[in-house]
């Protein structure tokens, strides 16, 4: 397949654009609720706005209320996300919990998607216990209790958790912490007793929470798939968080490199616009070349991703996903220091935006795996 959008897509694309600049736009968004100390560190007006464009139910299917569309579409929206730095749910909700609820039983679905397609609902995902993301171990606990189960353990930097009215817990029901084998994903409900949430503020001013389950009970009716059959709608998951967040990185780096490029063209160093010296011509021009095949790379993963949906993750869908993340870390974070190196002195003050695309990139850089993660995940799955 064509590695560009086609027209359908372009149409998308340029809605979502305009939207996100009119809507979603640093000053308006994350500015405003960051500078307001926002508990939940994003705005629920944007969100519903979110809905209204039929956005917050882009991969929920037509039978349950959304548009029925896939990653490649899911990942226009997070594009321009991350090139307008809009704090959002979007990527939690609406692409790795909505992909976890497709393998749900129809109560559950009919529990939580109408909530997320009106934008009333928002959701998170706990899924890594440590400072690193290493989805392979999982220790957290879900034991047989009467009809139901009871959930111990601890999960780390559940993004947006603070804000959610259902959080998907992938636990252990069998075997040990390193097996494949053995794990359940449960719907937890915000109100679920015996579940404390610790919350911090990430250095791009979102919300993410240390969560400890203390015996929390849960119905059979909480479970999502199968019982010790969770693994391949969490590679699922997985492969589709780590796909949107490299949508979104490729956002973060055009946004940041639109924004130099302008730089070039306005600052004056001795007599001449900065953007005529040769040397600053190169550093952009393979700025462009990198941010450009981070996009393909991205988009390919998305095609991947969409062939097989509702089955079990490809091999291929597998490996492209952590190419795009990996190359995607490395072109947005080329793009940021860039961008501040090329502002100058002005590029280390808050008062120029291009400093928030830095942290933005920090955040997602570590979200889903950092860029060695995932490097060390395509020599292994290439069979080097």
């Amino acid at each position: 397949m064509p590695l560009y959008h086609n027209e359908d897509q372009a149409m998308l694309a340029d809605s979502a654009a305009q939207f996100m600049a009119d809507e979603g736009n640093i000053a308006k968004q994350l500015r405003h609720y960051r500078d307001g100390n926002c508990p939940d560190g994003f705005g629920h007006k944007l969100w519903h706005q979110f809905a209204e464009m039929g956005f917050t139910g882009i991969l929920v299917s037509e039978e349950d209320g959304g548009l029925g569309m896939g990653h490649v579409e899911a990942g226009i929206v997070l594009e321009e996300i991350g090139r307008n730095l809009s704090p959002s749910p979007f990527l939690m909700s609406s692409v790795i919990a909505a992909t976890a609820l497709d393998g749900a039983s129809a109560d559950l679905k009919q529990r939580y998607l109408p909530g997320l397609v009106s934008g009333e609902a928002v959701f998170s995902v706990a899924i890594d216990e440590g400072n690193k993301h290493r989805p392979e171990r999982i220790s957290c606990k879900a034991e047989k209790s009467g009809n139901g189960f009871k959930l111990s353990g601890k999960k780390s930097f559940a993004i947006q958790a603070v804000a959610a009215d259902m959080i998907v817990v992938a636990a252990r029901t069998s075997g040990a912490d390193n097996d494949r084998d053995g794990i359940t994903l449960f719907a937890v409900p915000k109100d679920a007793a015996n579940m404390t949430l610790d919350n911090v503020r990430l250095v791009d001013s979102s919300m993410a929470s240390h969560i400890t389950f203390d015996g929390v009970e849960l119905d059979g009716g909480a479970v999502i798939g199968e019982v010790d059959g969770g693994r391949a709608l969490l590679d699922n998951m997985l492969a589709a968080g780590r796909i949107g967040a490299a949508a979104e990185g490729v956002g973060v780096a055009r946004g940041a490199m639109d924004m130099t490029v302008d730089y070039l063209k306005q600052r004056k160093q001795f007599g001449k616009f900065i953007g005529e010296f040769q040397a600053l011509q190169h550093r952009a021009a393979h700025l462009y070349s990198e941010v450009e095949i981070a996009r393909a790379v991205t988009i390919k993963a998305q095609q991947l991703l969409d062939a097989n949906r509702g089955e079990e993750l490809s091999p291929k869908a597998d490996l492209m996903a952590s190419v795009a993340k990996a190359k995607v870390a490395k072109a947005a974070s080329l793009a940021v220091k860039e961008g501040v190196q090329m502002h100058g002195g002005i590029g280390m003050t808050d008062e120029y935006d291009i400093g928030l695309y830095m942290k933005r990139d920090r955040a997602l850089a570590e979200f889903m795996g950092d860029m060695y993660y995932h490097a060390g995940r395509v020599a292994e799955l290439s069979g080097y």
